[in-house]
């Protein structure tokens, strides 16, 4: 199961995000992961808005999901806006 990590921005916009590719359970899926995790230990985050904003893509530590601030995630996805 895909695992999916919701933030609030101060403009009260929920925002649900999940690590591209984490949705599909293969063999594949592990390739794709591991391929497309940077040198500097990112990984692809995609995060879509409840309202009318754009979807955005971000590249956030592969730790992201039970590390990182709500507040850290809230400004790096303003900062990719």
């Amino acid at each position: 199961m895909m695992k999916q990590r919701e933030v609030t921005d101060k403009h009260n916009t929920t925002w649900t995000c999940a690590q591209a590719y984490a949705a599909i359970e293969s063999a594949a899926t592990e390739e794709a992961v591991a391929k497309s995790e940077t040198d500097e230990g990112n990984v692809p985050v995609v995060c879509t808005p409840s309202g009318g904003a754009q979807t955005v893509r971000l590249e956030l530590p592969k730790d992201w999901f039970d590390n990182l601030p709500d507040e850290e995630l809230a400004q790096a996805i303003q900062a990719a806006q």
